[in-house]
């Protein structure tokens, strides 16, 4: 950045910080629909008209920030849209940031596919104590100036207070920049259990810039355990059983695709994150298939892929859609009931425990290490994974969960099964010791991660 935009980004610092710092504290939230949002949910009310450029975009591909070689690999597949990735599937180291800062000046002067954001979350800070946020965006929009229209993807929104701070944001970016009013048009991540239930008021906060909805399904759940795990009627079972053929992640999906077609938004598919085996990729991409073809029949116009294999199936499904069936009106009491519908476990297998362990650590030692996505066992793990298994193990023991081995998931016996796969003293380790044996349940991972020197090694 020259100095006259470090200038414009201390300017827009000074402007916000203080708000910012507020809406990171913890607020109380009882899980339903916030009655004094109820105007808003029962008025009738649309988005702005969606740019041209977004009606014949079925594919986006997402892609780490710092990863050059990634980046020009997706280049070469041709999605409809690049999201270069500042959030899930990266580690904010500074080399990081700064060649993610660099690629994004090299994608500047293309016209395909359109180029997207997805900054850091607003819980993030930088070094200095500064919001995270608001200097991926300011990077992105002075990368960008022969843009007439930018998008940017809002991740881990709960609450309307941060929809609110991200438009009065966005419009004094747009101001300071020499930028038109409402130029920066973005979609809301619904992938925290409060967003479910506040989405129109979220939506209602950015009308004048939302485009879409976008699913985040590992988030979510992963929320749902931060926000519901203290209470043992609400023992998640593990990673393999919390699948979309869920009654309460179908309604999920459900929720969103209502509220788009109420307000005229868009509804974007979660991430397509299986790695096909290169020899025989029919079984995955037919898995990605029908995936698709689900989130399809109930509206979604796009969907996300994890890599660049996967754009041609993904892109498949979207350009020639199956029917669409519109999810059914319901009552407010109704959709509550189906989001809180979740599976509950009385016990976990062994195997789940190791496996959540597994993921834990090894994408830790990952992350830890500047490497934000990683593919493990045919799958891409990134961020939003490792939150759901440490999130898993937390609840599991926190509430001695029985094993179906007849014995209870102790914190002694999290320490034996940790011991059989990792150094304790690593910091991998020891990172996940800490968020698994907290009174309650971490709010992020990285968050901790950036104390790990106070994360005590025995």
């Amino acid at each position: 950045m020259t100095p006259t935009n470090l200038a414009l980004h201390r300017s827009l610092e000074d402007l916000f910080h203080g708000r910012w710092q507020a809406l990171r504290s913890p607020l109380p939230w009882t899980p339903g629909f916030d009655p004094r949002g109820a105007a808003i949910r029962q008025a009738a009310w649309q988005v702005a008209p969606l740019p041209d450029e977004l009606q014949t975009r079925w594919v986006e591909q997402l892609v780490e920030a710092s990863q050059t070689a990634a980046l020009e690999q997706a280049l070469t597949a041709k999605p409809d849209a690049l999201v270069v990735d500042f959030d899930d599937t990266f580690s904010p180291t500074a080399a990081n940031l700064q060649a993610g800062y660099a690629n994004l000046v090299q994608l500047r002067g293309r016209s395909t596919p359109l180029v997207m954001l997805r900054p850091r979350p607003l819980y993030m800070e930088e070094a200095n104590g500064a919001c995270a946020s608001l200097h991926d965006l300011a990077v992105f929009v002075e990368a960008c100036p022969e843009r007439e229209t930018l998008y940017v993807y809002l991740p881990k929104l709960e609450f309307p207070a941060e929809a609110e701070f991200w438009n009065d944001l966005l419009t004094q970016t747009e101001r300071q920049f020499g930028r038109a009013l409402y130029s920066i048009r973005v979609c809301l991540q619904i992938e925290t259990l409060p967003a479910a239930f506040y989405a129109d008021e979220l939506l209602y906060a950015l009308r004048h810039r939302a485009f879409g909805l976008n699913a985040g399904r590992w988030d979510y759940v992963f929320s749902a355990i931060k926000w519901l795990g203290q209470d043992p009627s609400f023992c998640f079972p593990e990673r393999g059983e919390l699948h979309m053929g869920q009654p309460s992640m179908r309604a999920y999906e459900q929720q969103l695709a209502r509220v788009c077609a109420r307000r005229g938004a868009q509804a974007i598919g979660g991430t397509a994150a299986l790695a096909p085996d290169l020899h025989h990729p029919e079984l995955a991409l037919a898995l990605v298939r029908a995936d698709k073809e689900r989130e399809a029949s109930q509206g979604y116009v796009a969907a996300w892929a994890g890599l660049p294999g996967l754009i041609p199936t993904v892109r498949a499904v979207f350009q020639s859609p199956p029917p669409v069936s519109r999810p059914p009106p319901m009552t407010e009491q109704q959709v509550a009931a189906e989001l809180l519908a979740f599976p509950r476990a009385q016990a976990v297998p062994l195997p789940a425990v190791r496996e959540a362990i597994d993921i834990s650590v090894t994408y830790f030692r990952a992350w830890l290490a500047g490497h934000g996505v990683i593919v493990r066992q045919g799958r891409v793990e990134d961020t939003a994974t490792a939150e759901l298994a440490r999130t898993q193990l937390w609840q599991w023991v926190h509430h001695c969960l029985p094993l179906d081995t007849g014995e209870a998931l102790t914190p002694e016996r999290f320490e034996a099964l940790l011991l059989e796969g990792a150094d304790p003293q690593e910091p991998a380790a020891r990172l996940l010791r800490a968020l698994v044996h907290s009174p309650t349940c971490p709010a992020f991972f990285p968050a901790v991660a950036r104390t790990l020197q106070e994360v005590p090694s025995t």
